[in-house]
């Protein structure tokens, strides 16, 4: 007979657990993880180590709070444009493009000027729109340290993406060249300078190495924020934008015209975001703004300006529509002025005019306005859907 009392007793062996930890395996059979009151302790001694994020710890650049933590709120207005952005979605293919098609189709229904300003117009919004794109998605999203405003900025990025969507369904309805639609960046000069200006700005945000921290990349991230903020989507677009949408006016293109208004509605809306985080990140790092930085923000400006006059006139060497080249001089040196005084720098040029009044109800457009009487595809809610 086995005397239990003179058994040995049951080897104790170790089993790999599903999370990698040792396991011990007792005489009972049941595992426990080994040094589980230490690691119990470990996890309370690290849960220990952090702290909730507050508001006003966050940061636009160089933030130290949990980037993935969305509330409490800081940046009311960052979130407050994302709501706006939202409530204004749209997309190309609701609106109804049949008497544009007509229009086009017609040799004398639009003149050989009208039909310039369309395919240069085309020709530089089809990659204007990827460029801020790319700049949002590549470069500036990595730096900024405040949820609520990359939130928006996901949401700005989706919205050039239907921009670019837009441009591509206006050249495929009216049939157009694609190869020369797409390609004018290249091949128009006006166009290219514009799109070589922006360049150096996305590259060096894009760059993998790039990261802010210093004095010197503080301020290159503000810089290229200037840029497109104030330049590229607070400048550069406007000239095309009066143009389509004074077709529209005449009832010529407008469908075009319809799909612009609604471009230059989220545009602006992108343009004062960028301005909001422009002025917060000079409240937070007032050493950035300094003289000579400010003058050499006027010096892009006084670029950007006189880029977009020189695309003014080839798009427009005669007058058409009841607009000029003189005209668009005038209004790219109003804009200007606005673009600086919003983030605080002196007037460029003195007693500069805005000779197109109307463009400020194109801004306050509401997409209710004429949203169901032009779409042309039938609106379907997720639960009427049809998954067969």
């Amino acid at each position: 007979m086995l005397n239990f009392e003179d058994a040995p007793a049951p080897k104790k062996t170790v089993a790999p657990s599903s999370f990698g930890a040792p396991v011990s395996m007792h005489a009972s059979g049941v595992e426990t993880p080994e040094h589980s009151v230490a690691a119990t302790a470990a996890k309370v001694a690290a849960a220990d180590s952090f702290s909730r994020v507050r508001a006003e710890d966050k940061r636009i650049i160089n933030g130290t709070a949990d980037v993935n933590q969305l509330v409490p709120f800081k940046y009311k207005w960052a979130w407050d444009k994302y709501l706006a952005g939202c409530a204004n979605h749209w997309m190309p293919q609701e609106i109804n493009m049949s008497r544009d098609i007509a229009q086009w189709k017609d040799p004398t229904a639009l003149s050989e000027d009208e039909r310039r300003i369309v395919m240069r117009n085309l020709g530089f919004f089809t990659t204007a729109d990827s460029l801020a794109a790319n700049n949002i998605v590549l470069g500036t999203y990595r730096h900024i340290t405040a949820p609520e405003c990359r939130q928006y900025m996901l949401r700005q990025a989706f919205e050039e993406a239907i921009h670019t969507h837009a441009y591509q369904y206006i050249v495929e309805s009216l049939a157009l060249d694609e190869g020369e639609v797409f390609n004018a960046y290249h091949e128009i000069t006006s166009i290219r300078e514009k799109d070589e200006f922006l360049m150096p700005f996305i590259d060096v945000l894009s760059n993998p190495e790039f990261k802010t921290g210093t004095f010197e990349n503080d301020q290159a991230l503000l810089k290229s924020l200037i840029v497109f903020a104030c330049i590229m989507e607070g400048l550069f677009f406007y000239v095309g934008f009066v143009q389509i949408l004074a077709l529209g006016r005449q009832n010529k293109m407008t469908g075009a015209a319809e799909q612009y208004q609604y471009i230059l509605r989220d545009e602006s809306m992108h343009c004062n975001f960028g301005i909001d985080l422009i002025n917060t990140i000079k409240q937070e790092n007032p050493q950035l703004w300094t003289p000579a930085f400010r003058e050499e923000i006027r010096d892009l400006i006084q670029r950007g300006v006189e880029l977009e006059y020189r695309y003014a006139e080839d798009t427009m060497p005669r007058g058409v529509l009841g607009l000029n080249s003189a005209m668009f001089k005038e209004y790219l040196r109003f804009i200007a002025n606005r673009r600086c005084q919003q983030i605080g720098l002196d007037e460029l040029y003195e007693n500069a005019d805005n000779p197109f009044p109307w463009m400020s109800e194109m801004v306050d457009l509401k997409k209710e306005k004429n949203f169901f009487e032009t779409r042309v595809t039938e609106y379907q809610t997720g639960g009427a859907l049809s998954w067969e």
